[in-house]
């Protein structure tokens, strides 16, 4: 069949969502890619197939380990990607070695299963047609304060992940920057014997996570910003009076206003005309 990467996902929690054609890719498997060689010999073992040679791509070793992936392409090997839980690429080892294996040229192929935060989205209760993925957010410094402050911002649902010695933290930023009654589903151990599902306010959400230590993983699926209000008639008439009052011609100016307040540019236009 020629070479070819194959990522497959892994159960999050409960073994029995490991598919019948992830146990198949994982057999064919000549090498299998995994984030942890212990890990992934406890899933091997639990579906019965013996474990070709494994390489550990982790954080830390997946650039290392692109060239020897590739090379087994080169060899026409199939190669399986696995990460310890959930689809590899998604706030996990992956990515780099899809990327330098369709950079290559070689078949690129999904056996698709698990995902946390497609599954905490789902049983969230937020609304699910539009919806942005951030994963971990950096854990200090600007890049930390910028991302918080585009989700005051967002009007989509946000799915975020956190460690349990950091959750506490992270939703004490969120009151601060989102304000204490944005709606806020917190999931922890999907799948597993203790999963959790909490629906409330970011206000509530803090009690709730005072209540006991947190343990497990979490997602944190926030609800969308409010939209800002529609700009009135006056907002616009103002808008449009003072730059006309600085020079600029009737044209510019409705061009102008309509991008700034994101209001329909006939409109501002029916305005500047009555001017």
């Amino acid at each position: 069949m020629g070479g070819a990467l194959v990522i497959v996902a892994t159960p999050i929690g409960n073994l029995g969502d490991l598919s019948p054609r992830a146990v198949d890719a994982l057999s064919a498997a000549e090498a299998i890619a995994c984030e942890d060689t212990r890990r992934t010999r406890k899933l091997l073992t639990h579906a019965g197939v013996k474990a070709p040679p494994l390489i550990t791509v982790n954080d830390h070793t997946e650039a290392r380990e692109v060239r020897s992936v590739l090379a087994r392409l080169e060899r026409g090997e199939r190669v399986a990607v696995v990460t310890d839980a959930g689809t590899p690429g998604i706030s996990d080892p992956g990515e780099r070695l899809v990327a330098a294996a369709t950079a290559a040229g070689y078949d690129v192929e999904v056996v698709p299963g698990a995902s946390a935060a497609i599954a905490a989205l789902v049983v969230s209760g937020l609304p699910t047609g539009r919806f942005t993925f951030e994963g971990f957010l950096p854990r200090k410094g600007g890049g930390r304060t910028e991302r918080v402050d585009a989700l005051r911002r967002e009007q989509r649902t946000s799915i975020l992940y956190e460690a349990p010695h950091r959750v506490r933290q992270t939703v004490a930023e969120l009151v601060d920057a989102l304000g204490p009654g944005r709606r806020v589903t917190i999931v922890r151990e999907l799948t597993k014997l203790h999963e959790e599902v909490w629906r409330g306010t970011l206000a509530g959400a803090v009690d709730h996570l005072a209540q006991q230590e947190p343990r497990g993983e979490y997602v944190v699926v926030l609800g969308g910003a409010e939209p800002p209000p529609e700009p009135s008639t006056d907002d616009v008439t103002d808008a449009l009076r003072a730059r006309l009052a600085a020079g600029e011609d009737k044209k510019t100016a409705t061009a102008a206003v309509a991008r700034e307040m994101r209001v329909p540019k006939r409109t501002v236009y029916e305005i500047a005309t009555r001017l």
